[in-house]
């Protein structure tokens, strides 16, 4: 007999350090001390012992690997104590920052603002730093933390992006990451608008034409903006900043964001599409997506196929959404009008690049985010970040993962494995532009809910949901915050079931309400999308889908096909996949009644061509199917 408990956790951020202690933590280090389903604290415990015992040099490398190093060890001449320490802590600031965040720095620690460092410069002075702060020139290696010798506690990003921190190397050194997210909105924001308008006027070439002596007044006749559609393509931040001054100015918009809140596009006047709807029926797209390996090159050469004729296209994001080649040859044959940009694959770009060189395409140096007020928020808020984590403080901004207790990662480690890939599996089973809004995960165990922390796992499930269509990084210490952010809201329910209770988890169910889905027999009879998962022998197991039970292996890629229950099935789907060189791993068939509709799930270790997966929707018996990534 099965018992519920706990259920509809909502989640809030964690956003204070805990006051209360640990009996069984007596060494100095960083520890997560309340088991609450809602609230992760974090807290300071300390000893006569400034040294870390090596059974506690534990960090979650890509959130869930477990890495024993003596490395990890705090010096015996150093603690996280700072405040109450008579040497104040260093902070190397390897490029210019703003004055405040630099005053900010200054009232807490030692500063050495030391630019323009090579490789070796910054190898040799880091074993001397408690922290350090980069923008994007200085690359942050693993060789660098190999030389801070476990002295380096965290390292502040004055920016976004982190694609000059190797985060691998952080987490395995045990060394925060933190960021500066918010701070730049409005410049980028603003930067895209001037792009969009200087573009649709031939701002640049007007002006250029004019100071080489010309005065062409015929060959730059602009567009008008009034009455235009503007496709934002990616509804975060900056894009929906972007959205709503370009509603001031008469532009009709419409977003693309396969995570965005309908309510939240809605509240600004805006229209969630498919990427399709979008990029066909827009007369300029704005790209603020992130760079994932999903979004790489997605305006492509079949992309800009599908575009409205003469489109003209703003990127302030980044640059490797766009393959350069395929624009260039997208404006050659007039498919894009015009082209601004802000950003490239290669910064800087060659300087005989055919696409800066284009006569049809504005440019300027990465200048998003370049304004004195932007700078000086960045600075300030990229200081109160470093500060914070060096007093012990939990960051909304944590890019990586926290350490956390050894035997919590060891008895759950399958398990996290299972909740990252059904959150996965659930984002990619989501259909049209209404985005995720609420998240139901429910937990069949025979433990008692007190004696089950189901933190680390709800964090995996909001990084499998989360970050396959967003620049976010999810773990331990910024889940919670970042699916608020997000305006995802995840409950969970507990319920008691008889298994043994040697195993933290029987099932995991994830449910998905109020959206459509790619695969209508993955609903349940309450419209929810509905997929379960176990471990089976330290393996990730889908277990069923919608009401229809399965059996297959997490691993590689996942085919599933919605059928008529009849013989030959399996042979047809399988000689099919043989034909097209996709390797299968694992099949399993599961239905509710003899003889009617049945799932067939199929493990494949490549991704099948279109060409493949078209002739699995044309076998006559199959009345659906979807591919999904794991």
């Amino acid at each position: 007999m099965a018992s519920a408990s706990s259920a509809n956790t909502i989640l809030t951020p964690p956003l204070t350090s805990s006051s209360s202690s640990s009996p069984s933590n007596k060494s100095s280090h960083l520890s997560f001390l309340n088991s609450s389903t809602s609230n992760i604290s974090l807290k300071l415990s300390h000893s006569h012992s400034l040294s870390r015992p090596r059974s506690q040099s534990l960090v979650v490398a890509n959130i869930l690997k477990i890495v024993e190093s003596p490395e990890l060890s705090f010096s015996e001449s150093r603690d996280l104590e700072f405040v109450s320490s008579k040497s104040k802590p260093t902070i190397l600031v390897s490029e210019k920052l703003g004055e405040a965040g630099l005053e900010l720095l200054r009232s807490f620690g030692n500063v050495d603002c030391s630019y323009n460092l090579s490789p070796d410069e910054l190898c040799s002075k880091i074993s001397l730093c408690d922290a350090m702060i980069v923008r994007s020139g200085t690359k942050v290696t693993r060789q660098v933390f190999e030389a801070a010798k476990g002295r380096l506690k965290v390292v502040g990003r004055a920016g976004v992006g982190i694609d000059n921190v190797d985060l691998q190397a952080a987490t395995e050194f045990g060394c925060l990451v933190v960021n500066a997210p918010t701070a730049n909105t409005i410049a980028a924001a603003e930067h895209g608008i001037a792009l969009l308008a200087s573009m649709a006027r031939n701002v640049a070439q007007a002006d250029a034409s004019m100071k080489s002596g010309k005065w062409q007044r015929n060959k730059y006749v602009g567009v008008s903006l009034v009455g235009k559609t503007l496709a934002v393509m990616g509804f975060g931040k900056v894009g929906s900043e972007v959205a709503r001054r370009a509603k001031g100015l008469g532009i009709h918009v419409i977003a693309h964001d396969p995570y965005a809140p309908a309510d939240r596009a809605r509240a600004i006047g805006v229209d969630l599409v498919s990427f399709d709807q979008a990029i066909s029926t827009a007369d300029f797209i704005s790209l603020h997506m992130p760079l994932t390996p999903t979004t790489s090159k997605i305006f492509n050469d079949e992309t800009f196929a599908k575009v409205k004729k003469g489109v003209r296209i703003i990127n302030v994001a980044r640059g490797g959404v766009i393959d350069e080649d395929a624009l260039v040859r997208a404006l050659d044959s007039g498919l894009v009008a015009q082209a601004a940009l802000d950003v490239f694959t290669e910064e800087p770009p060659p300087s005989d690049s055919k696409l800066v060189q284009h006569e049809n395409v504005t440019v300027t140096p990465h200048l998003g985010a370049s304004t004195k007020e932007a700078q000086e928020g960045v600075a300030v808020e990229i200081a109160e970040a470093v500060v914070g984590a060096l007093r012990g403080e939990l960051s909304a901004t944590a890019v990586n993962a926290p350490m956390v207790p050894a035997e919590v990662l060891s008895e759950l480690a399958p398990y996290v494995v299972l909740a990252e890939k059904l959150g996965r599996l659930g984002v990619q089973s989501v259909a049209g532009g209404s985005g995720i809004k609420s998240v139901k995960v429910v937990y069949r165990s025979a433990r008692d809910p007190d004696n089950l922390d189901t933190r680390l796992v709800r964090a995996m499930i909001t990084k499998g949901i989360i970050e396959p269509i967003s620049n976010s990084f999810i773990n331990l210490v910024n889940a919670d915050f970042t699916a608020k952010q997000k305006g995802l809201r995840i409950t969970e329910e507990r319920v008691v079931v008889d298994s043994s209770p040697d195993y933290p988890f029987d099932s995991i169910q994830l449910q998905i309400s109020n959206v459509e889905s790619k695969f209508a027999s993955a609903l349940l009879e309450n419209g929810n999308i509905s997929i379960e998962g176990r471990v089976k022998d330290g393996i990730p197991h889908l277990t069923r889908v919608g009401s229809f039970s399965v059996d297959v292996s997490l691993e590689g890629n996942l085919i599933l096909c919605c059928q008529v229950d009849q013989p030959g099935m399996i042979g047809r789907v399988g000689n099919i996949l043989g034909e097209h060189n996709v390797n299968v791993s694992f099949m399993s068939v599961g239905r509710t009644v003899k003889r009617t509709k049945a799932i067939m799930a199929i493990g494949v270790d490549e991704e099948p061509d279109k060409d493949t997966l078209k002739k699995i929707g044309e076998v006559p018996a199959i009345e659906e199917f979807v591919f999904l990534e794991l």
